[in-house]
Parts: C-alpha cells; sequence; structure tokens
C-alpha cells in the first residue's frame, strides 16, 4: 500500500483528500509508550466524508497522571481492541489522502513506531503539520501561541479540544480550514505550494552557502561571527559541514536565523574527539559569549534554590544563592516559579511554618495563624515546647531531598487518586503537576548528587565504527575527551587522557565542578545503549527509593510539545502575495 508524495500531488487543495488525525497515548515516548485512543476525520472540499474512533488497549496500566488529564482509565480499555487488529483498519480508512496532524511528529510518530512494532511497512503518506502551518501564518497579535486549544476558538471551531482523539480531530478540522483559506489569499493553491511555503529560505541566505565550503565532516563546535569577529551563534553537530549547510538551504525556517545568517561573515570550527565533547564544548562557549541569537543555556548562573533554614524552626526559603552552611538544599531550579511550585507542594504535604517569624524554643512569639486553624502549620509559635514534632516534619522533606522521597510525596498521591476516584479531575490536576514538580526536582538533584560525588569517572562508549569514544569525567566535569579507533588499544589512550585531563577542585554541592546542564549532557551520554564505566575512583550509586523510581511523575505532557517548532517566541514573518505557481517568500517586517 503506497501513498504519492508531495511532489506526485498537483491537485488543488481544494480537491484534495485529508485524512485529520489524532491520538491520546500513555505518555510522550513513542519509543516506551502506548496509544490508547485513536480519533480520525476524513475531508474533501470542505466536507466530512467518514470518520473513525476507537479505544485501544495498551497492555499496560494508565498511571493516574494520565487519566487525570485525557480522561481514560483502565476500565475504559479494558475491553478495546489492541493496535493489531486497530491499525490496519486506521491505515485503510486513511489511504489514498493526506494525513494531517496538530504537532505531526507526535503523532506520526507513534503510528510509525507501531506499525514496525507488528510488523507492517509504514505508508508513504505526505504529511501536513497544521501546527507548522500557523507559525508561518498567524502574528503573535493574532494569536499569543499556535497550540490547539489557542487556534480552535481563534478560528471558531465547532469543537472544542478536550485531549480526547476524535474531539480534537474534528477541531484540527476546522483549524485547517481557516489555515488553508489563509495560505489561499496568499496564492498557495496546491499541495506542493504548501510544501514551498513553510519551507522558504531567502536569496540572502542561499548567497552565503560559502561559508560551510572549508568546514570538516567532524563532530564539533560552530561559531557563525559578524563582520567584528563577535560570536553570533554557536551551535554543534556530528558532521560540522552538513549541518551548517542546512544554514542555507529551506530546511531552515526559523526567522531569527535567517536574520542572522545575514549578518554573518564567517563560520569558525572547532573539531572535537566525539559528539559528548562538542556538546559540552557548547555549552561552555554559550555560556561564556552568550550569543545574541542563542536562546538555550545562554544564562546558567540565573539559577534558583530551596533552602531550608538553620533555625530553631526551619522553614523553606527561595534563594539565588547555595552557600557552604548547615541548611539543606534543593537544587538548582529554572526559575523561582518553579521553585515557588515545588515550595506550594511541599506545604500542602507537610504542615511546615510559612512565616519568616524569628521563632524561639522556649517562649510562645505570637498566636497562631490562619494556617495553623486550617490545618497548613503546625503553630510551633504557640507550641514552643514540643520541638520534636516539628523536627520530625522537618526531617520528612530533609529525607527527601537526601534519598527518600515517599513519607514526603506518599500524602500527594494518596490524594490524587482520592480525587481521580471521585472524579473531580480540575483539582486531581493540579496535585498531579504538584507531585511531578516535587518529583522531578527531587529526581534532578539526586542525580547530579551521585554522579558528581565521584572525583574520577572513566566511560566508554561505542563509536559504531568498531572503536570507542572515551571520556574522562571529574566531579561531573568532562576534563577530557578522545577516541580509540577500530585496532587501537583503548588502555594507552586512556592512561594518556587520564594524564593530560583538565585538573578540577570540586565545590560543596551537588554542581561541585560544572554547570548542571554539562552534568546532565554527561549523564545522558552514560545511559545510551552501549556505554561502559571503565573505571571510578568511587562507587556511583543512587538512593534505593529515590525520585528517579517515580517514573509515571518524570514524564509530561509537555514531552509531546518539546520538540514542536512553534513553542518558542520568535517573531513572525509577513509575507507578500506571489504570483501564481512562484514560492512565496518572506519579508521583514
Amino acid at each position: 500500500m503506497l501513498q504519492p508524495t508531495f511532489d506526485e500531488l498537483d491537485e488543488p487543495l481544494r480537491d484534495t483528500t485529508f485524512t485529520v488525525v489524532d491520538l491520546e497515548t500513555t505518555g510522550g515516548a513513542a519509543s516506551s509508550d502506548s496509544i490508547t485512543e485513536i480519533g480520525a476525520v476524513k475531508i474533501r472540499t470542505g466536507e466530512v466524508i467518514g470518520e473513525f474512533q476507537t479505544l485501544v488497549d495498551p497492555g499496560r496500566s494508565i498511571d493516574p497522571y494520565v487519566s487525570v488529564l485525557t480522561g481514560i482509565t483502565d476500565a475504559m480499555v479494558q475491553t478495546a481492541p489492541h493496535i493489531e487488529a486497530v491499525l490496519p483498519s486506521f491505515l485503510e480508512f486513511a489511504r489514498g489522502s493526506v494525513l494531517v496532524a496538530h504537532n505531526a511528529p507526535f503523532d506520526v510518530g507513534f503510528l510509525r513506531v507501531a506499525c514496525a512494532a507488528i510488523g507492517m511497512p509504514w505508508p508513504r503518506f505526505a504529511v501536513v503539520d497544521t501546527a507548522v502551518l500557523a507559525r508561518r501564518v498567524l502574528t503573535r497579535d493574532e494569536v499569543p501561541n499556535c497550540k490547539l486549544a489557542t487556534l480552535a476558538p481563534f478560528f471558531h471551531a465547532t469543537t472544542q479540544p478536550v485531549h480526547r482523539a476524535l474531539a480534537d480531530a474534528r477541531a484540527t478540522v476546522d483549524v485547517l480550514h481557516g489555515l488553508l483559506d489563509r495560505v489561499g489569499s496568499l496564492g498557495v493553491h496546491s499541495l506542493p505550494e504548501l510544501k514551498a511555503f513553510t519551507a522558504q529560505v531567502s536569496d540572502a541566505q542561499r548567497r552565503k552557502r560559502h561559508l560551510a565550503d572549508h568546514l570538516p565532516s567532524r563532530p564539533g563546535v560552530y561559531v557563525f561571527r559578524d563582520a567584528q569577529g563577535q560570536p553570533l551563534y554557536v551551535g554543534t553537530s556530528r558532521d560540522l559541514r552538513a549541518r551548517v549547510r542546512q544554514y542555507f538551504v529551506a530546511s531552515e525556517t526559523r526567522t531569527r536565523m535567517g536574520e542572522m545568517i545575514g549578518l554573518a561573515e564567517r563560520v569558525d570550527p572547532i573539531e572535537c574527539a566525539h559528539p559528548l565533547e562538542a556538546q559540552v564544548r557548547e555549552l561552555r562557549l554559550i555560556a561564556a559569549y552568550k550569543p545574541r541569537y542563542n536562546r538555550r543555556s545562554k544564562f546558567p548562573e540565573r539559577t534558583m534554590w530551596l533552602k531550608l533554614t538553620d533555625e530553631a524552626y526551619p522553614r523553606l526559603s527561595i534563594v539565588r544563592e547555595r552557600r557552604d552552611d548547615e541548611a539543606a538544599y534543593l537544587g538548582p531550579l529554572r526559575s523561582r516559579r518553579q521553585a515557588e511550585a515545588i515550595r506550594d507542594a511541599i506545604h500542602d504535604a507537610v504542615p511546615l511554618r510559612q512565616c519568616s517569624d524569628r521563632l524561639s524554643l522556649r517562649r510562645v512569639v505570637r498566636a497562631a495563624c490562619a494556617l495553623a486553624g486550617i490545618g497548613r502549620c503546625s503553630a510551633p509559635c504557640e507550641n514552643p515546647g514540643e520541638p520534636q514534632t516539628y523536627t520530625d516534619l522537618v526531617e520528612i522533606v530533609r529525607t527527601a531531598w537526601a534519598g527518600d522521597v515517599r513519607p514526603l510525596v506518599d500524602p500527594l498521591r494518596e490524594r490524587l487518586a482520592r480525587l481521580s476516584r471521585e472524579q473531580r479531575f480540575e483539582h486531581a490536576a493540579v496535585v498531579r503537576d504538584r507531585v511531578a514538580t516535587v518529583v522531578r526536582a527531587c529526581a534532578r538533584m539526586q542525580r547530579l548528587d551521585a554522579i558528581t560525588s565521584i572525583a574520577e569517572l572513566v566511560a566508554a562508549h561505542p563509536d559504531g565504527d568498531g572503536g570507542w569514544q572515551l571520556a574522562v569525567v571529574r566531579y561531573g566535569r568532562l576534563a577530557a575527551a578522545g577516541v580509540a579507533h577500530r585496532g587501537t588499544p583503548p588502555w594507552p589512550v586512556i592512561d594518556a587522557l587520564r594524564a593530560t585531563a583538565e585538573v578540577v577542585t570540586a565545590r560543596p554541592g551537588p554542581l561541585r565542578a560544572a554547570l548542571a546542564e554539562e552534568t546532565e549532557c554527561i549523564l545522558r551520554w552514560l545511559e545510551e545503549p552501549g556505554a561502559r564505566l571503565v573505571d571510578t575512583s568511587e562507587p556511583w550509586t543512587m538512593p534505593a527509593f529515590g525520585a528517579g523510581g517515580l517514573r509515571a511523575f518524570l514524564g509530561s505532557d509537555a514531552a509531546r510539545f518539546a520538540a514542536d517548532p512553534f513553542a518558542d517566541r520568535r517573531r513572525l514573518p509577513m509575507t507578500h502575495r506571489p504570483a501564481r505557481g512562484s514560492v512565496p517568500v518572506a519579508r521583514p517586517t
């Protein structure tokens, strides 16, 4: 069963058959999660000619976290068919049409993985992503973002998206019609023209293709510089030459990158031993140069910490710096907003005091506040003679941050389960988000603390050609990187790397020698399939009851939109009306 590609489809958009599809799943990763519902609407000439909807048994229990979001429970899918019975029917329903989805990589990714799992070839569907299309035609003055929940009311959709597959597919149909009306007024009337419209590239970008000619086809970091030599943008790639060339072709559609290319006069390459070293060097250069066109990782010093103060009756305080004192800290946290969310979640589970008064162990300071009356505070201000009770509460928080999160998280999980049983989904969603916020923060700190406690760690990763990528990590910082190519004994290379590695001095806390992003980059590399620990100065251990075991709360519905091109805050370009059959050209605002 073969489907035509974009280039083979020259019929007008008004005569094209579209199948608008939406999925509900058990999580955001197609490789490890499963489909729980498929909804699709087939349209032609603006009319609905068919609908497809079915629940799918994922073959596993659905976490309460997901049930709160979608409303799909284990009981609902208990008698539903499995994916191997559903997928052939859906593909037959969609045969001969163009697939449409909002954030198509997510839905198409799950469908492709499902096809591979049951041994079916994936048909060559042409795909239209309404999210990308919306990014091209709508301005920030019209909509604040391009999420489906925002676009549906903007285009007066007759169905409100509610995280159910068929309802969301129906809403996407109305969004698609609204977007096609917009592009039609710009001279886009066929699928090839629609493809060209969503992949515009300026003449200025094409004229600077020569900047990539001298770059090697090696992993490393590239730095775009202006006429004065100032860094404009820092990036990384496994193949420097191929990656930089993409900035001058239609695959690069980011408006700010087109502006950056217009200013760039040269590209400086920094060759690296392997991709891990390239990623680490990129992070360090961005933090050092703070290039104007980089958005990620520019200000790693802007972190927040949640502090359990060291005083008679400790309380939670949000601070910008981790000091070498006797207080307990949770972090690093990415923003004050995240710190406040974690603090509120902990207060929901443990009635620590929330005031900033200086309390005494010997005398009553004042009468208890309203929080004590509703059970949100243990009121040590009027019970100074029983410090042990309060100390036990503080120890729950301290222990959760250090290793055992069960006493802190279990009350919140019980409340989440109760609210789900009572179908109070809005309240349950708030509790779910608070549990997830606490779990992710604790898991992150515990992972960082585990590896940064090791004075020296040597690891190897297969390079795919019979050799080994090697790394020396000291206190969570990449101190040396190298490669033992195929046929080269690795131990002499390791010994040389150790002898020439950077001397690292550790500081207190989970960030002993490197930025959090660098250490997390190393952790991801170590956790990839095939990675091996060659040697460590101390055992690499994690808490037995740490937050990392609560995997249901380590994911997020935000993962569904993590790779969206419309999720950033780029300024949208305006377009002029092209002649019929020509490629639309972006014009600056």
